[in-house]
């Protein structure tokens, strides 16, 4: 890149920034999809009002054309409240809890059983047994020492998919899991948990417990290794339920054959209003594109926006997404992602061809002024996943994450949890890896015209 390019993006990635937070209208956005329409988990009257919403969204900020993609989503419903108790020392003791997505429920009565503790899914296998008749108490916490927390997520969330599949084949009666957070609080996160490949017959129920209450379970039981746990719980699989992703799309002026997506997911878990996760990616995804016609920036190549469905508990949207755009013959040069919360930017992260990663970590110079000092090797995002490729360039767009497992999948995913600035900024800092990657990505030699 010429001093001349080095200045001229320099100026125009300002340009971006000035206008996300001074015009910026995402906030805004957020606050009408949390407030009005609130959770949106796949099949739920919520989620087909966001699409309708995410519809009308895009044709107001005036993208070229916008259409919905019809998609059949899971329909799993909570049902009543969930209730969780046991007794020690002669007092019985609640317990927040609340059903995982994908559950059975429990009969009608509940259950009650002895538990059994472990801190791992390696642990649970070599059970055998010892867990039947009993209920498997997962209790894995976050390795607070990682600095990542997305790192401590990813090494104990496979108990929460896992567990019932691991330990059902063994006669367990149910499965609990300590909730994916690394704080102390009282609020259960739900999430995604599967039966694998074992017989309907061994399907148990499965439901997470707040984090303070594993620790307080923890200690009571190697006070009491036999005390009984109950709980009850009243989900259920219906059957697969129509739904869209919405898609909206800026035609490039050069290269209109060529497409980057930028997109989060529109579902959210139904326990809170889906701020985080994920309507702070959406409502910054859609604000890339207002940015760029804000600052008269013509791309291109074809920017496409995606508010995918069902992320949460199948990935259905994205899955069909993928496969509509080769069924199509459509050529995508790049995707990014946002799926990791709305605070503040620290960079992205990139899967791609060595070229194409080095393209993108030789703007650090420009980034590093708004604060996106990490641009490295690594994962993007679930959504944009499916259209991995030696010549697609996927990035994953990375804020602060400290603060995120506070709220993910839980009641306190809402909007007030979301600051104004941090999430304008974060919009800003996607627009302007996009105005890189679609004035220098058609550049490199694998992506010629």
């Amino acid at each position: 890149m010429s001093t001349t390019e080095f200045k001229k993006d320099s100026t125009q990635i300002k340009h971006i920034f000035n206008a996300a937070l001074t015009e910026g209208k995402s906030y805004e956005w957020l606050r009408d999809l949390t407030q009005n329409i609130g959770s949106r988990l796949s099949g739920s009257e919520g989620a087909a009002k966001s699409v309708i919403w995410g519809e009308q969204l895009m044709k107001e900020v005036g993208l070229d054309s916008v259409w919905l993609q019809p998609v059949m989503v899971p329909h799993w419903v909570r049902g009543e409240k969930e209730v969780a108790n046991y007794e020690f020392n002669g007092e019985k003791i609640n317990v927040p809890i609340c059903a995982l997505g994908g559950s059975i429920a429990t009969p009608k009565e509940g259950i009650t059983a002895e538990l059994i503790e472990v801190k791992s899914l390696n642990e649970a296998k070599k059970l055998g047994e010892k867990a039947k008749g009993k209920i498997v108490f997962f209790n894995g916490a976050f390795d607070n020492t990682l600095i990542n927390t997305f790192k401590a997520y990813g090494g104990c969330v496979g108990q929460r998919y896992g567990g019932a599949a691991t330990v059902g084949k063994f006669g367990a009666k149910a499965v609990i899991v300590r909730s994916m957070t690394n704080g102390i609080d009282d609020y259960p996160h739900t999430g995604s948990m599967g039966y694998g490949e074992i017989p309907k017959s061994e399907y148990i129920p499965t439901a997470a417990i707040s984090s303070r209450a594993a620790e307080n379970l923890s200690k009571h039981l190697k006070e009491n290794p036999n005390l009984k746990f109950y709980f009850k719980q009243n989900c259920k699989n219906l059957p697969d339920a129509p739904s869209h992703n919405v898609v909206g799309e800026i035609k490039g002026s050069e290269y209109p054959n060529k497409i980057m997506v930028i997109g989060g997911h529109l579902d959210s878990w139904d326990l809170g209003e889906g701020a985080h996760d994920d309507g702070t990616g959406i409502v910054q995804s859609l604000e890339v594109a207002y940015l760029l016609k804000k600052n008269n920036i013509q791309p291109k190549n074809t920017i496409r926006i995606v508010f995918f469905m069902n992320e949460e508990n199948g990935l259905r949207g994205a899955t069909e997404y993928a496969r509509l755009a080769k069924e199509n013959g459509e050529l995508h040069i790049g995707a990014l992602e946002s799926d990791a919360g709305g605070h503040t930017p620290r960079g992205f992260s990139i899967d791609a061809n060595e070229k194409n990663r080095k393209l993108l970590q030789s703007w650090k110079k420009l980034l590093a002024p708004y604060g996106l000092h990490d641009i490295t090797a690594g994962g993007s995002g679930a959504d944009i996943g499916p259209l991995k490729d030696e010549h697609v360039t996927l990035v994953g767009y990375r804020p602060d994450s400290q603060r995120y497992f506070d709220y993910h999948h839980a009641a306190t995913d809402t909007f007030d949890k979301v600051n104004k600035r941090e999430l304008e900024l974060g919009s800003a800092s996607m627009a302007s890896i996009v105005y890189l990657m679609d004035k220098y990505l058609y550049n490199n030699e694998t992506l010629k015209p």
